[in-house]
């Protein structure tokens, strides 16, 4: 693949990924949209009684007052069931999520976390309750049709809407949450994931020159953790005003504590520390926003888990080998390594190192080979995933492949002493054993 430069993101790309790790953003945007079209709904209904006092239609005005009596009664109950509803349903999705978890890796919160129905269940129910609660404020105790402020038709008809809306949205809720739960389909979205990071991102290019000499460091300000990303877009501006060239030093998913250096500038003086502020984002765990090696690890914790002996769940670890074999399949033929990005003008501003094709590999194979040898299930699925990367990749990439291969012979051989088992154990299949 040539290399395709650097394209600046859109300047929300961060933020946004960085909102959807959060579980409050949506649910407080939808009440104060809420709020909003009560308010809007309100108006319309105060204008409508008064087009029908100034046109003196009491009788009409006697009619909508006798159906807002009627429809006050499904608002109350709306209102006073919303709210123990959302309890019990999120209740049970937590419970769900949490032994989703433990089967699993505690990871896998974060698809919940990151999950669109999710969120917007959630927001909806919250707007459903918050609104009747307003509609219920909207009701008056005249009847008498001269002195009538507002009947809350409209309002008591959006209610009726939302509450429809909550009940699709219930039942689209509780089919994600119980996909959640199955290891398919958790281990095909942290896949998808992987492969929209690796999309997303720009690939190695051909080997640049030499940057020029080091000129200074700067040091990380903040509070310890892990380099969630970077905000390519303001490091590129900050180092094409200074005319200097910038050195991401740790790698995205890198612990990093307060003093340690994070960018290294190449050239002139380095840019002022107001330049470079939110241009790096540490968080208390990692992130698939930009760390293209975190979908590996997620798979390869999920592998291990299954492996171990309080689970003892080797068609797990088949499945999470599947997903592994099929991004590093995608890998296979890209460049890797060291990343340039670069300003409009193509000159390269801001230099990433990202995992190369050996550190992908042994991710991906390393540590589930280790507890592989007695599981002929396995075994036999990553000699075929192994077999196979090495007919799709370049001879260059074939050493790490056949490493591994050697590596997991060996270690059959010494743990099965039996010929004809570990024969059995030593036959490729894309299946493992079926």
């Amino acid at each position: 693949m040539s290399d395709r430069g650097y394209r600046p993101p859109r300047v929300l790309t961060p933020l946004r990924e960085h909102l959807r790790e959060t579980f409050w953003f949506a649910p407080t945007l939808t009440l104060i949209c809420a709020v909003a079209l009560w308010l809007v709904a309100s108006a319309l209904d105060e204008q409508i009684v008064a087009h029908l006092q100034d046109e003196r239609a009491y009788d009409q005005i006697k009619d909508l007052v006798s159906l807002a009596e009627d429809t006050k009664t499904i608002v109350t109950t709306v209102s006073s069931a919303m709210m123990t509803f959302i309890g019990v349903v999120f209740s049970i999705s937590l419970v769900a999520v949490q032994m989703a978890s433990g089967q699993l890796t505690p990871r896998v919160v974060r698809i919940f976390v990151r999950s669109r129905i999710s969120k917007l269940t959630l927001s909806v129910f919250l707007a459903t309750f918050v609104f009747s609660l307003l509609v219920l404020s909207s009701y008056e105790s005249t009847i008498d049709p001269r002195r009538v402020g507002t009947i809350p038709i409209l309002q008591s008809v959006l209610t009726a809407v939302l509450v429809g809306l909550s009940l699709l949205l219930f039942i689209a809720y509780v089919s994600s949450t119980l996909r959640l739960m199955q290891v398919g389909p958790v281990v095909d979205r942290i896949t998808r994931d992987s492969l929209h990071v690796l999309r997303r991102m720009p690939m190695a290019g051909p080997r640049e020159g030499t940057l020029p000499a080091e000129t200074g460091q700067v040091p990380y300000e903040g509070r310890a953790g892990v380099l969630r990303d970077v905000n390519v877009a303001r490091l590129v501006r900050a180092a094409r005003r200074q005319g200097v060239v910038l050195r991401l030093i740790p790698r995205l998913g890198d612990f990093v504590v307060p003093g340690t250096p994070v960018l290294a500038v190449h050239g002139k003086v380095a840019p002022a520390r107001h330049a470079l502020r939110y241009t790096v984002s540490v968080g208390v765990e990692r992130t698939l926003h930009q760390d293209l090696a975190f979908g590996l690890r997620q798979l390869s914790d999920i592998a291990l888990r299954a492996l171990s002996s309080a689970v003892n769940d080797p068609a797990t670890a088949v499945q999470c080998l599947d997903r592994i074999v099929q991004f590093l399949a995608v890998v296979a033929e890209l460049p890797l390594g060291v990343v340039h990005h670069r300003d409009r003008k193509g000159a390269v501003r801001l230099v990433q190192d990202v995992p190369g094709w050996a550190d992908l590999v042994d991710l991906g194979f390393e540590e589930i080979r280790r507890c592989a040898t007695d599981s002929p299930q396995v075994t036999r699925r990553l000699l075929a995933g192994i077999d196979d990367l090495v007919r799709l990749a370049g001879p260059e990439r074939q050493g790490p492949l056949v490493r591994h291969r050697a590596l997991l012979v060996q270690a059959v051989e010494r743990a099965v002493p039996e010929a004809a088992e570990r024969a059995f154990a030593l036959l490729p299949d894309r299946q493992g054993i079926g």
